[in-house]
């Protein structure tokens, strides 16, 4: 049932309560640049690095990860952090970590700690899977990630059960009547008292903030003077929060997909209706000018997401064949959708899928929402979403009512005629939350912090590319530089743009700052 709103690969529209929210950090607090609250004996530890297991349930399963090219193992550790930093000798959680050690020794600069987004994916999954685009970074950097608390192995928040969690992902989200919306709303309420009971002693703690001190202290194990860091997605506003927390502690630091830190909650749910329906036009588009070898019906970009919205309509009164005994809802397809969004390669699953659904076939897009949303083809659950909710409703204040929601919705239906409902209706995902978020907005202003570069994508669907000028001019003027790529998709460095890459090489492996503004290509 929610969208969600600030990752790379892991989720958008998962359901549309856990949806939308733009905010971070959980137990608020001031600045720590002296390191003050890390008591000095969880410095002193040093992790026990072995070869990595296989992945865990909530990490999503899968085979141990292979070795890289070079024949470079990964290796895992445990890292321990307080669960409470204002309680810093109290009870303590385990984060799991990841790394591949540089190739070689002599120009090593230190440890590259990445964070691929979510919030609530698993970065100990997410870095084998996409280390050989960073293979040229580990000429002079560890490449280093990590399980952020609540997530995955680090002792990941637990909600409902797999049965449960099938029918939450299935059930309604854009409610048309009263008895509709009495079921979305006793759905988030059951949906937030599995969290409390399964979890209710981390759920005060999981928010960006302690993640990003979490990450000051891995730092510090780490043997790091300086944090060096590559942030996708959400994980550019938990480099923020860092950068704010401990200006005096940051390395090098690329901010790419690029979330709006002065939005709240309503408005970074719009902007990403606004963004998702703007690579839906390019998506549309590209099927106009392929005329006759595009599956879809429609001579314009306009009849084209007709069909679609017709589609999703249909699928509204009466869901398709899925897979196995499960069938593909109107939600669902919207998943399956947003999912081939974050990248032109998926646009011809998109094309497939809709296609398929529309002949009555609904597997394709249903497999891609169970992809969005951590359900394996064993039928178990990975703890994205649950992570995504706990992290996202920590760090977020609103707690929208249904009829604060309902106000909100023209405005939403105005920015996208396919997204603007279920983002719209994803304002109320914390609505039921029983600990309460800590801003409106994360502050990312970092005075004295060394230049970090903010790279922003044009036709990015999930972090509006307006996001990153936002960002650069919220970290402070010496800051924050940014760096335009002119294309489609989540992110830039990924997309194989070589004049992305090379900028974001050279800076990260050399220290070479580009000019602010540059564009690519």
């Amino acid at each position: 049932m929610p969208i969600s709103s600030r990752s790379r690969r892991a989720s958008v529209l998962a359901a549309t309560a856990v949806v939308v929210l733009i905010a971070t950090g959980c137990s608020g607090g001031g600045r720590g640049d002296q390191g003050e609250d890390r008591p000095d004996d969880l410095a002193a530890q040093k992790p026990a690095w072995a070869d990595c297991p296989a992945p865990d349930t909530a990490e999503g399963g899968g085979a141990a990860p292979a070795p890289l090219p070079d024949g470079t193992a990964w290796q895992c550790a445990t890292l321990k952090a307080p669960l409470d930093y204002a309680k810093p000798d109290g009870d303590t959680l385990d984060l799991a970590l990841i790394r591949a050690k540089a190739k070689g020794s002599g120009d090593r600069i230190g440890s590259l700690v990445f964070n691929f987004g979510g919030p609530g994916g698993s970065g100990v999954t997410g870095l084998p899977s996409f280390g050989k685009d960073y293979e040229r970074l580990r000429a002079r950097y560890d490449l280093v990630s990590f399980d952020p608390r609540g997530v995955g192995r680090s002792e990941g928040v637990r909600c409902e059960d797999d049965k449960r969690l099938d029918a939450y992902y299935a059930q309604d989200a854009t409610p048309d009547d009263a008895a509709e919306e009495k079921a979305l709303t006793d759905g988030l309420k059951q949906y937030a008292d599995a969290c409390e009971k399964n979890s209710g002693k981390q759920l005060p703690h999981v928010g960006t903030t302690n993640a990003a001190r979490d990450m000051d202290l891995m730092r510090r194990v780490l043997g790091d003077d300086k944090l060096y860091y590559f942030g996708i997605s959400y994980g550019t506003e938990l480099g923020g929060v860092y950068a704010h927390l401990f200006p005096k502690n940051v390395g090098r630091a690329l901010f790419d997909a690029v979330v709006d830190p002065t939005n709240d909650a309503a408005q970074g749910a719009l902007g990403q209706a606004k963004g998702f329906q703007l690579a839906l036009d390019n998506f549309a588009q590209d099927c106009v000018r392929r005329g006759d070898r595009c599956r879809l019906p429609g001579t314009s970009t306009a009849e084209i997401e007709d069909f679609v919205t017709g589609l999703l309509g249909r699928l509204d009164a009466k869901p398709v064949k899925g897979i196995g005994d499960r069938e593909l809802t109107q939600t669902q397809a919207t998943n399956g959708i947003a999912q081939t969004l974050y990248s032109k390669e998926y646009w011809p699953l998109l094309e497939q899928g809709l296609d398929e659904a529309d002949g009555g076939n609904g597997a394709l897009l249903l497999a891609l929402s169970d992809s969005m949303n951590g359900r394996g083809e064993d039928g178990k659950y990975s703890n994205i979403q649950a992570a995504n909710a706990a992290i996202n409703c920590a760090d977020s204040k609103d707690r929208y009512t249904l009829e604060q929601t309902k106000e909100r919705l023209p405005e939403f239906r105005a920015a996208s005629k396919v997204f603007g409902d279920f983002l719209g209706w994803g304002l109320m995902g914390c609505g039921e939350w029983p600990v309460p978020g800590a801003w409106q907005h994360p502050d990312v202003s970092a005075p004295g912090a060394a230049p970090i570069l903010v790279v922003g994508n044009t036709g990015d669907p999930a972090t509006p590319y307006e996001g990153a000028k936002k960002m650069a001019d919220a970290l402070g003027a010496g800051v924050g530089v940014e760096l335009t790529f002119k294309g489609q998709g989540h992110g830039a460095y990924n997309s194989g743009d070589r004049c992305v890459q090379g900028a974001v090489d050279a800076y990260l492996l050399e220290g070479k700052v580009p000019a602010a503004n540059t564009v690519c290509p």
